[in-house]
């Protein structure tokens, strides 16, 4: 699986630690494993273009997601998806772009109380939850998008403390 990450925020991050969440949630969500994800860094003027041409809110905003219109309902399995996909397909998975703001989250990490990085990962899962079908409209999807996305960092934190095995 392929994670590709461009900075274009002019802030620096750990974009190691993003990629291998990333491929991390990937994998949890048991998407295939050709799957390709862009993810792109962008500071406030470019987010807040991209936040009122796509959303038509004002101001930038945090994480965005753009999922392929490829992605095909048997390249996914995760918890509320049926495996049904060919296991000898061989054929790359297109998810989409999570584009990120530093300098948003980094306010908001402020807010929260933890490090911009923290708050970039948080983004991170978030970003591709929505890729993978995940939404937050209304009580009942927020709470599974965001348990989900709160035990997937949890794990990957746990697994990172606990070292090698």
């Amino acid at each position: 699986m392929s994670v590709d990450i461009n900075n274009e925020s002019g802030i620096a991050v750990d974009e190691d630690a993003l990629r291998e969440l990333a491929q991390y949630v990937i994998g949890q969500m048991e998407v295939h494993p050709l799957a390709d994800l862009s993810m792109l860094l962008v500071d406030e003027a470019h987010m807040t273009n991209l936040h009122e041409k796509w959303m038509e809110e004002p101001g930038p905003t945090d994480v965005l997601s753009f999922p392929m219109d490829e992605l095909r309902p048997h390249a996914i399995a995760g918890p509320n998806r049926t495996r049904g996909r060919d296991e000898d397909e061989t054929e790359p998975v297109l998810l989409g772009d999570v584009v990120l703001c530093p300098q948003v989250a980094a306010a908001q990490a402020k807010q929260h109380g933890h490090s911009t990085q923290a708050e970039l990962e948080l983004l991170t899962v978030h970003g591709v939850l929505h890729l993978l079908g995940y939404d937050h409209a209304d009580q009942e999807e927020e709470a599974e998008m965001f348990g989900l996305q709160n035990e997937l960092l949890r794990d990957w934190r746990d697994q990172l403390a606990a070292g090698p095995a």
